[in-house]
């Protein structure tokens, strides 16, 4: 098999993008749009009958005072067959980024290789002697994703796994809910609902009793209400959330580009939800989608009224939207692979448990040095950040 890579046009890539089940949404051509400290191009590979087989995202992060160098970052990506032999897919592409200044290439292979039950993660985080997710014997070990570890580690390429699975990059371990049975059929609702544990289907329940009102806002379609107002409730109630768990929150501006952006390329793409209690804003989330993956990707609580289980009103409708839409998986993104219950992430996972999901590990981000001691003055530079 011979592929050449080139650049494409964003209408080219969507186009790909859109026969495909899905692609992770930092793949889109809109997410260029989001990230712009970043200079992005689109990138096709081609086979010998002019075909375009494969896409992906490029952001190019330049170094400090050398500009025209860059580390060449593909989140998630890129969209390629990642079944059979890899070289001919990334050859070319380090061939052409290099061409082009590119100092290192970072890749996020969107193939998953062990997989834990939500009983096996609750069993895990009760037993004392486990601390860690891999100490638990997966329920199911992906061959695909081990081939993949094994091809890149064979041709060079460096994995960059930290200790949390959390990096500079995207997170190694994920938490899903399969929203489709092994044979592709869809689930029903009550079959999803059943795979959640008491609590949380009494925790839906008891929303809907204490009169939680779900919204969704759209920039695309004012009938649904004040957008804007909405997005300025969404983020005064993120700031709030920040200041309470203790992380940075992003400028209410990043938020505005990332509705206009996604919204622009697929008026679906991203919904704001919001749930009142008699008024009072108490919970606000973002969902994104594309194709049959939906992400669960911002939210935000009071720590008022915390006993009308606004949280849970809100994943349960944005489960049911993406039910309705015909997405196979519902994403609840990053969970650390840690399972001590000393761990301050523990109660994150703990939530995301309840929902009957699985726990699911990535190949992980891997780097590819183009030009060493760039790279090594690089790596460097972000370790002393």
């Amino acid at each position: 098999m011979s592929l050449t890579v080139r650049p494409i046009t964003a209408a080219e890539h969507l186009a790909f993008i859109e026969k495909q089940p899905s692609v992770s949404f930092l793949q889109t051509p809109s997410w260029a749009r989001v990230k712009t400290e970043w200079r992005s191009e689109s990138v096709g590979w081609f086979d010998q009958g002019g075909a375009l087989v494969g896409a992906a995202l490029v952001l190019h992060r330049p170094v400090p005072k050398l500009e025209r160098f860059t580390l060449a970052y593909l989140p998630e990506g890129p969209s390629i067959d990642w079944s059979g032999d890899l070289a001919p897919w990334l050859e070319p592409l380090a061939t052409y980024l290099k061409k082009n200044g590119a100092f290192g290439i970072r890749i996020g292979p969107p193939v998953t290789t062990a997989t834990w039950s939500a009983a096996q993660v609750k069993d895990g985080i009760a037993d004392d002697t486990v601390q860690r997710l891999n100490q638990l014997t997966p329920t199911h070990r992906d061959a695909t994703g081990a081939r993949v570890v094994s091809q890149l580690r064979a041709a060079g390429w460096r994995l960059q796994s930290p200790e949390d699975g959390f990096g500079a990059g995207q997170p190694q371990y994920n938490f899903v809910i399969p929203l489709a049975h092994e044979d592709g059929t869809l689930k029903t609702e009550d079959e999803v609902l059943k795979g959640m544990n008491q609590l949380w289907r009494r925790n839906i329940k008891k929303a809907a009793k204490m009169g939680v009102e779900v919204t969704v806002a759209s920039p695309v379609n004012p009938a649904d209400g004040d957008f804007e107002g909405d997005l300025s409730a969404f983020h005064d109630l993120y700031v709030h959330t920040a200041a309470r768990d203790h992380f940075t929150p992003r400028q209410r501006s990043y938020f505005s580009t990332m509705f206009w952006a996604m919204s622009t390329e697929d008026p679906e793409r991203i919904k704001l939800f919001l749930a009142r209690h008699e008024g009072d804003l108490v919970a606000a989330t973002i969902m994104v989608r594309v194709g049959q993956h939906a992400w669960y990707s911002y939210g935000a609580s009071s720590t008022e009224k915390r006993d009308v289980r606004g949280s849970n009103a809100l994943q349960w409708a944005m489960i049911q939207d993406a039910m309705a839409a015909g997405a196979t998986t519902y994403d609840l993104r990053g969970i650390t692979p840690t399972l001590s219950t000393d761990d301050s992430h523990v109660g994150l996972i703990q939530f995301k448990v309840g929902t009957g999901g699985q726990a699911v590990e990535y190949a992980g981000e891997w780097d590819l040095p183009l030009n060493k001691p760039i790279y090594t003055a690089f790596d460097v530079y972000m370790k002393r950040r």
